[in-house]
């Protein structure tokens, strides 16, 4: 049942008078008062209603508990889309005005310890329930108030049930494991929404049980099926700009906490360079994802963000040359399925600069392609049989 937004505020502004819970009882007594008829079915929807909005996530909430839906978007009044890992699509559901979903914005920042007002009107916080979310106010946002959840997997999935939904290759699996088990350091790249941190998740679960894992992220989302896990999660400034705890000094901990292998969630900005560092010295088996169009891209982007440290180039491309050895790159096909499409290694031109190169290839359809460098990682057994 949909419920005005009118009635709602008036129904809540005549319980904030009274004070207490939104009950039957109170909210059937404020609708009397209001001066109109209404049934039980009326009374137990503005009751949810008004817990949704104290409690929840408002109008959103039962699309959180969708099975399958990876990402919620509220582009303004009653225009909401998600994502069920086939691509977006819009679907009906009644958010109320544009004061409505600014107070939803609100009370979930202020949840999560935030501010959101017309002096900051942007966050990116992680909900009590491990749900993304990031909202921008009206009217810096148009054509109102934008809100994007990105909702946790509800599942680890494994490399074997990856390959039950497409996303992987038999072949490409094994080759994976491979990789885990040669303790080869590698990024994860790919574009939003190709599922670089479900592919981690499922590869930190297929690690050996006796290693332990440090985890570094800026929002935590890995939940690897591991018995030995340890995560640092970063902290943003909080609202007098003081307080800051950033990736950077966080993988610097890390390296303090005896890791078997060093993960950085997501590769974004100066803390490369730590990163680098620790796989220089002696941190075997590191890993993370990093946003790439192919992975040819990856070593410009791991250049770009270098500079953020104040990184020469020069600098950046020895670094990386010895401490990286494999990208493995996801990408998202034209119906919305996520999957594997190739693996390169690194190397290094005369001149000094890194690049990749192609070890396996991953067609939509047939055997993968297997190239010389795909040697590096491969089981003697299959570099046998290739």
């Amino acid at each position: 049942m949909i419920i005005s937004a009118d009635l709602l505020v008036r129904v809540r502004d005549r319980l904030a008078v009274q004070g207490g819970e939104p009950t039957p009882a109170r909210v059937a007594a404020a609708l009397r008062a209001d001066g109109g008829v209404y049934g039980d079915s009326t009374v137990l929807a503005v009751v949810a209603a008004l817990h949704r909005e104290a409690l929840g996530a408002g109008p959103l909430d039962s699309l959180l508990a969708e099975p399958g839906v990876t990402d919620i978007l509220v582009n303004g009044p009653d225009e909401v889309y998600l994502d069920r890992g086939s691509g977006l699509e819009r679907v009906f559901v009644h958010t109320g005005d544009d004061a409505a979903i600014r107070r939803l914005a609100t009370r979930l920042a202020a949840a999560a310890g935030r501010r959101l007002d017309d002096a900051t009107p942007y966050v990116d916080v992680r909900l009590q329930d491990g749900t993304r979310f990031h909202a921008v106010l009206a009217p810096i946002a148009a054509p109102g108030t934008c809100l994007s959840l990105r909702v946790p997997a509800r599942k680890v999935f494994t490399l074997d049930s990856l390959v039950e939904a497409g996303s992987l290759p038999p072949e490409g699996a094994a080759l994976l494991r491979d990789l885990l088990v040669s303790r080869l350091a590698f990024l994860i790249s790919g574009g939003t929404g190709t599922g670089k941190t479900t592919l981690l998740s499922a590869l930190l679960s297929a690690t050996d049980p006796n290693e332990r894992l440090l985890v570094v992220e800026d929002a935590s989302e890995l939940r690897p099926d591991h018995p030995h896990v340890v995560r640092l999660e970063a902290r943003p400034p909080n609202v007098e700009g003081t307080g800051e705890i950033s990736l950077r000094n966080l993988v610097r901990q890390a390296l303090r906490m005896r890791p078997d292998r060093l993960i950085v969630g997501e590769v974004r900005g100066a803390e490369v360079v730590d990163l680098l560092t620790a796989l220089n010295t002696g941190h075997e088996g590191g890993c993370g994802t990093i946003h790439a169009n192919s992975p040819t891209d990856v070593p410009a982007r791991i250049e770009a963000l270098g500079a953020l440290a104040g990184l020469p180039r020069e600098a950046i491309h020895s670094q990386l040359a010895s401490a990286l050895q494999a990208v493995i790159h996801l990408a998202k096909t034209p119906t919305g399925q996520r999957r594997l499409t190739s693996i390169h290694v690194l190397d290094r031109l005369p001149t000094g600069e890194v690049i990749t190169r192609p070890a396996v290839d991953f067609p939509p359809t047939g055997p993968p392609t297997l190239h010389p460098a795909a040697e590096r990682f491969t089981h003697p057994t299959r570099q046998a049989a290739a």
